[in-house]
């Protein structure tokens, strides 16, 4: 069931909203968030009920394993309770998203003829496996405590956030629901929660899966063993680089407004990641709830930056490689998470020559931001190449076409008359539009928005004249919804 689709908008989501609103007033606070642990399982296992058995199982694992770090007083045995309960995690993970791939590249290089049943990928294995993760290093830390086994299920499968992110906290979550208000619907949350995901929902449909039809036909040429004009390859990478950007902010949108609908509000996952002026600020707004997660538990716990610089730029690699083959089971992540992590290398090594020399790494002046946003988008685009291609031959075929090794022609195959205003506007949304939070910048904000300076006329506020735009957008965006709604690229993951 996706957030896109009629089933959840006039079906799903209204009952859940009714539900919860009735049990919150009529019944023990307790009800009501059995109704939503129960729902959200329901949304989990529309797409393959006998998954359901495995994240109850990962559930039950960890909220136990939570309990023996907290009960357990001496430091050493708390230890070993968290390395069990991190490895039982990252098994799971392992097992069922890695283990064809592991399997096929042992195989290669030995030569053999071992063949693996091919392991469905279970939907947001990697989402909630990462969560848990956080939750088990939180308790060990004394940053997180939960005793109740509902409250656990909860924190895990709540339908906004479940699927696609954002990896959210323990603490920042249930905190919300353990307020008095945070059992109850009001409207200004409604009003709220609803014109965001309405935006979101316009981002998804009306931009990211209108903008997926001038990448997909090139880039399934590659894939097919073809060569992409000079041409075709740049358009192809530029659209895709939009497609990925209006789908992520979209789904991110629609999940952080759905989660402002029951009053929770869930952290800040996307922030204009191509505004950034350096790849270190790219990573600072791109799956910002992933970065954290990345810094947190692994490139700070491998020792960060405090053991030397070169020691920093392995951590910064490794954590990246770890980045991308988290992203997919393929040597074309890893790639990826590779080139991401070469960046970052060169990056830092730039700002230390400059500080060497007493000047700022930083560009100065409106000409070197946008140089800065202009060199970082490109170096991000050429990475996409691999996060996109099936594989290494259409990755380098793409890349060879883009320095014009196979065409240099000005022509492309697919017809792209009338776009170019398409085109501009995408890209003026992209780096001079608004984001949503500054559209909402007047609410109380999501974990980790910055506040804004100040408060423009246009800004959405409680007023009639916003009930009407958001109404009217909301109905164009339906107009446009197909039959079979497309998926979110990060559902894959």
């Amino acid at each position: 069931m996706l957030f896109n689709s009629t089933v959840f908008i006039f079906l799903f989501l209204p009952i859940v909203l009714a539900g919860y609103g009735v049990l919150s007033r009529c019944s023990p606070r307790r009800v009501a968030i059995a109704w939503l642990v129960g729902c959200s399982l329901l949304y989990y296992g529309w797409w393959e009920p006998r998954y359901l058995i495995l994240i109850a199982s990962s559930i039950a694992v960890n909220f136990n394993v939570g309990l023996w770090i907290q009960r357990i007083t001496r430091p050493g045995w708390r230890r070993i309770a968290l390395a069990a309960g991190i490895l039982f995690n990252l098994l799971l993970l392992g097992y069922f998203k890695y283990a064809n791939f592991f399997v096929e590249a042992v195989t290669a290089v030995l030569d053999l003829s071992c063949v693996l049943s091919t392991i469905t990928l279970p939907l947001a294995i990697s989402f909630f496996t990462f969560q848990q993760i956080a939750y088990l290093v939180d308790t060990f830390r004394g940053k997180a405590r939960e005793g109740r086994f509902l409250d656990y299920c909860l924190f895990v499968t709540f339908f906004p956030q479940l699927i696609a992110g954002p990896i959210v906290h323990h603490q920042e979550m249930m905190s919300q629901f353990t307020r008095r208000r945070g059992y109850r619907l009001n409207t200004v949350d409604l009003s709220i929660g609803l014109t965001t995901f309405a935006i979101g929902l316009a981002k998804k449909v009306l931009i990211a899966d209108h903008i997926a039809r001038w990448s997909t036909p090139i880039f399934s040429i590659a894939e097919a063993g073809g060569a992409p004009t000079f041409l075709e390859a740049w358009v192809a990478v530029f659209a895709y680089s939009a497609q990925i950007y209006f789908d992520f902010s979209g789904y991110s949108d629609m999940a952080i407004g759905l989660g402002r609908c029951f009053g929770i509000r869930l952290p800040l996952n996307f922030n204009a990641p191509y505004k950034a002026a350096n790849i270190v600020s790219f990573w600072r707004r791109w799956h910002m709830t992933l970065s954290r997660f990345l810094r947190d538990y692994l490139y700070i716990s491998l020792g960060g930056n405090r053991r030397g610089t070169a020691r920093r730029y392995l951590n910064l690699m490794l954590t990246m490689l770890l980045g991308g083959l988290w992203h997919g089971a393929g040597w074309t992540f890893i790639a990826w998470g590779g080139l991401h992590g070469l960046y970052l290398m060169i990056y830092h090594g730039w700002e230390s020559l400059c500080r060497k020399l007493g000047r700022t790494s930083r560009p100065s002046g409106r000409f070197g931001r946008i140089a800065g946003c202009g060199v970082t988008f490109l170096a991000v685009s050429v990475a996409w190449v691999f996060f996109r291609a099936a594989d290494f031959d259409a990755a380098f075929a793409f890349l060879r076409s883009m320095s014009g090794r196979h065409s240099i022609e000005w022509t492309s195959r697919i017809d792209m008359s009338n776009d170019e205003l398409w085109f501009i506007f995408v890209a003026l949304l992209i780096w001079v539009g608004p984001t949503t939070q500054q559209i909402m910048g007047r609410i109380r904000r999501p974990i980790g928005a910055a506040a804004l300076r100040d408060r423009p006329s246009w800004q959405w506020r409680p007023a009639s004249i916003w009930s009407w735009l958001t109404a009217g957008l909301f109905l164009y965006t339906l107009w446009f919804i197909a039959s079979e709604s497309s998926e979110f690229i990060y559902y894959q993951f």
